[in-house]
């Protein structure tokens, strides 16, 4: 992994564009990675948020102290302009020189003379293309190693992710540095709810694994009818319309509620109406809700997979994703042990400070220039 050194001055662009809209995980690290640099900008430093739509536009006070690059161009035109020409450079959008292009997705945003950096949150897409939509499904699986292999940095969220990127899409170990989000400024609740739900937070979609979910929950219901609520908060893609459906039908009819997308300022109510987080994913690069969860003194039942079980420790309850069965008994321990949950608020507490977005922000300039270095060194 990247080594820390001295941080150079330099001139950023940071894609800013996963950020415009509702943003989820992806669009979260975004803004709150930006908001650290801010926060912490050394002298000599520019940092521009590029953004391109040809309908939704950037606020110029986005992230305070931070100026912002705004172009009416459709997404669609210019991801395949990027993706498949290589055009135009990150200079010409900016309209300047720049040191660093830092693309928020694992393809590289072009540049003339700017170390290429790419951020890759997991590689799901690799496995299971029929998952994503659109540009990604057409462009990430086709092209994602090669663009890795050419960026003169790798940032990714977890251990895990490093060890696939380095293992599935060849990046040597030295141009990957492992960056992690960091937890929200939220204090630990004082207790839990007295009648709490079952909360799931994310994007509705099939990676999410809500099926299995969805039948830990039935067979909860069928032996405990007075189980909490189940809370399936995110927006609902197109591919999530059967588990939408199935939400609505017996056994599950009245139980489960479905709210949609969940504003950034709204997740910490959410959070505090819930007495366990549940997830189910097939893979997560990190799993944010997991760490908003437990630094607000929710207990959480993960997944055994991807690096869920990096980011919960010893703090949570593991399943198996594939084994409905195997959930129900998770749900059933934890939702009937007072203790049991108290035990998790506390561990979950202290796993939570391992992360801030002070030191993601520094992991990430430590990169950035480490980048440099490389660009400067291949050319030289």
């Amino acid at each position: 992994m990247i080594a820390s050194g001295p941080v150079s001055a330099v001139r950023i662009l940071l894609d800013y564009r996963p950020a415009l809209r509702q943003r989820t995980g992806v669009g979260e690290y975004v803004h709150e990675l930006a908001r650290a640099l801010a926060e912490s900008t050394p002298a000599g430093e520019s940092l521009l948020l590029f953004s391109a739509s040809w309908k939704d536009r950037v606020s110029e006070d986005a992230v305070p102290g931070l100026e912002t690059v705004d172009r009416r161009i459709p997404v669609r035109w210019l991801n395949f302009a990027w993706h498949r020409l290589g055009w135009p450079p990150a200079e010409r959008l900016a309209g300047r020189a720049l040191d660093v292009a830092c693309s928020a997705h694992p393809l590289l945003m072009p540049a003339r003379d700017a170390a290429q950096v790419v951020t890759v949150h997991d590689l799901d897409f690799l496995d299971h293309p029929e998952r994503t939509r659109a540009e990604i499904r057409r462009d990430y699986p086709a092209l994602a190693a090669r663009h890795a292999r050419r960026a003169d940095g790798v940032l990714v969220v977890s251990n895990h992710t490093a060890g696939e990127v380095e293992r599935r899409l060849g990046v040597p170990s030295a141009r990957i540095a492992v960056c992690p989000p960091g937890r929200p400024g939220w204090s630990r609740r004082a207790a839990e709810p007295a009648h709490g739900c079952i909360l799931f937070l994310g994007t509705l979609e099939p990676r999410k694994n809500l099926g299995t979910l969805l039948e830990a929950y039935a067979r909860l219901v069928a032996g405990w009818p007075e189980a909490p609520r189940l809370v399936l908060a995110g927006r609902p893609t197109p591919d999530a319309a059967p588990l939408v459906a199935r939400a609505s039908e017996p056994p599950l009819a009245g139980r489960v509620d479905l709210p949609g997308y969940i504003e950034p300022d709204d997740r910490l109510g959410l959070f505090n109406g819930a007495l366990v987080l549940v997830m189910p994913s097939h893979l997560e690069g990190f799993g944010l809700p997991a760490l908003e969860a437990m630094t607000r003194g929710v207990p959480v039942i993960a997944a055994n997979r991807g690096a869920l079980p990096e980011v919960v420790g010893a703090a949570g309850r593991l399943f198996d994703p594939g084994d409905p069965e195997d959930l129900t008994a998770a749900l059933t321990e934890v939702l009937g042990s007072r203790e049991r949950r108290e035990r998790m608020r506390e561990a979950g507490w202290h796993e939570s400070a391992r992360y801030t977005w002070a030191g993601t922000a520094g992991r990430v300039r430590e990169a950035w220039a480490a980048a440099v270095d490389a660009r400067r060194a291949g050319r030289g």
